[in-house]
């Protein structure tokens, strides 16, 4: 049967549902499916009779199944003796770097966090025998359930046949262009892109500090060792990156952030070396700094930074600098007349109207020291959206710091697929004020919501339970050793570690808790 006698609504494996046409090279179509017997979203590729690649593509859709990086795209599915060969492929629902990249260049420090998880995600690949070779701004997603995904690992370079003498090069040349399109908005390289083509110098394209003023030298130093090799010793020192695990040696010791898709014009907070990715700083994991002293970190990065040594500045730079000075000089006045009226009020307030303990805070001010450790009634992993069990018998594991743990069942899929989420439940034994969640899990890359509330709705068996739904009062990645601060003190009886995303363990994808404290204020 030929792929193009196939019309939408066919089904294959008596289990895929073709809906629409995404693209097609050559002989090979992609289409957006439907997967009937899971209920879930799907990529299918399907294949023409005499395709001369179709073997080849379904061997390395196999391969790339087997490697164990949950920001690589999971094959589902391949099967090249049917009478329709197919690959069946996870539907990434977000973002790609070409659609964030529309409004112009991303911040240095969200373009780093965002290639180095590809460069990693690559470099595994590479572990295991499989290359991209095809990397463009369209293969690199930020999906909604907030991770990375790298598209098209070894499936496309079969898809079209190509091949290199060195591909660990040219894959480590591709990560540096999506570097270099991400801080720019400009591509460098000679494959197809959405994105205006790099401005050329007197040797190709023009080096990324040269084309957006702003870039640290760390960055730009690196985005030319692997995107344009051909420079180094001419406008950088060091030696070309190579290899994917190259430019992720290069790229460990630069300050980056998780990569939401912000806006190119919002700030971004510079990000502190050595804490977690639990609020988008990326580093070694380990217990993550209070939110105070992240104020403080970005209180410090708000101040206005000196120009890169022999770099000029503009005559627009110039004058908004003198007029930060000026309005600088105001606020100084400002607060320097409001301190003094206050001075003057405060003595001539009569004592007795004075705070007797002379240090009461509002309910808003309340400090980590004074938060107390609450005591958890009960600890159960928490399955609404399936069967209702998920190792409950081992959640008491959590409480105590005995060496055991607990974990979800394992799934196929890292959630947001066969169900939106899976998690642990804490209940509190009464409604608490919460303000603070110390988590420990392994290291890896989870992604997790802490939920609180206790609402609980009636099943039709007259039965309550717990709400499905409650409340998200904070989400992002953790690994190792968190300290997780809600956006805002939450109350409630029941507190759930929520998994939205999930690392692969062995085959299959699972959750786990080595140990979590609930801080807050005891009801």
């Amino acid at each position: 049967m030929s792929t193009f006698l196939i019309e939408p609504g066919a089904k294959l494996a008596n289990r895929y549902r073709l809906d629409d046409v995404v693209s097609e090279t050559g002989g090979a179509t992609r289409w957006k499916a439907t997967d009937e017997t899971l209920a879930r979203p799907v990529a299918v590729w399907t294949f023409t009779e005499g395709f001369p690649r179709t073997s080849e593509a379904v061997r390395a859709a196999r391969a790339t199944s087997r490697i164990p990086d949950s920001r690589v795209t999971q094959v589902f599915d391949a099967d090249d003796t049917a009478p329709v060969p197919y690959v069946v492929e996870e539907w990434v629902i977000g973002s790609s770097l070409a659609d964030l990249l529309a409004q112009g260049p991303m911040e240095p420090e969200r373009a780093a966090g965002l290639v180095t998880e590809a460069a990693e995600a690559i470099a595994a690949a590479h572990e295991g025998g499989l290359h991209h070779l095809c990397l463009t701004p369209d293969k690199l997603m930020w999906s909604s359930g907030g991770a990375v995904k790298v598209t098209g690992i070894g499936v496309d370079a079969a898809l079209l046949g190509t091949s290199v003498q060195d591909p660990a090069a040219a894959d480590a040349q591709g990560l540096g262009h999506l570097l270099y399109a991400a801080l720019t908005g400009h591509w460098p390289g000679t494959q197809q892109s959405s994105l205006p083509p790099a401005p050329q110098g007197p040797g190709g394209p023009a080096p990324a500090d040269q084309v957006r003023p702003g870039i640290s030298e760390p960055l730009a130093t690196i985005s030319t060792r692997a995107a344009l090799p051909h420079l180094v010793g001419q406008v950088v020192p060091g030696p070309p990156l190579t290899t994917p695990a190259d430019f992720c040696r290069a790229m460990a010791d630069v300050p980056r952030l998780i990569p939401l898709p912000v806006s190119p014009a919002e700030p971004a907070p510079e990000p502190e070396q050595g804490t977690s990715r639990r609020t988008g700083e990326f580093g070694s994991t380990g217990t993550g700094p209070r939110r105070s002293e992240r104020a403080g970190a970005a209180a410090a990065a708000a101040a206005p930074a000196a120009s890169p040594r022999g770099r000029r500045r503009s005559p627009q730079q110039q004058s908004t600098a003198r007029k930060a000075l000026v309005w600088g000089a105001a606020g100084l006045l400002f607060v320097g007349v409001v301190a003094g009226a206050w001075t003057l009020g405060s003595m001539m307030r009569p004592s007795e109207e004075a705070s007797p303990s002379g240090d009461a805070t509002s309910d808003g001010d309340v400090d980590s020291a004074d938060l107390d450790a609450l005591q958890i009634a009960q600890a159960d992993g928490f399955d609404p959206l399936g069967d209702g069990s998920e190792h409950g018998n081992n959640a008491p594991n959590v409480l105590e710091s005995n060496g055991e743990v607990w974990n979800t069942e394992g799934y196929k899929d890292p959630m947001g697929q066969t169900k939106a989420g899976v998690g642990l439940l804490l209940d509190m034994g009464q409604s608490q004020e919460v303000h603070e969640l110390d988590l420990t899990v392994p290291e890896s890359t989870y992604g997790v919501q802490i939920r609180v509330g206790d609402t609980r709705t009636e099943t039709n068996q007259g039965e309550e339970v717990l709400d499905s739904d409650l409340p998200v009062h904070w989400q992002g990645q953790v690994s190792g050793e968190e300290s997780i601060e809600l956006d805002e003190p939450a109350s409630g009886q029941y507190v759930v570690v929520w998994f939205v995303e999930m690392p692969s363990d062995g085959g299959t994808f699972r959750g786990t808790v080595d140990e979590v404290e609930v801080r807050g204020i005891q009801g």
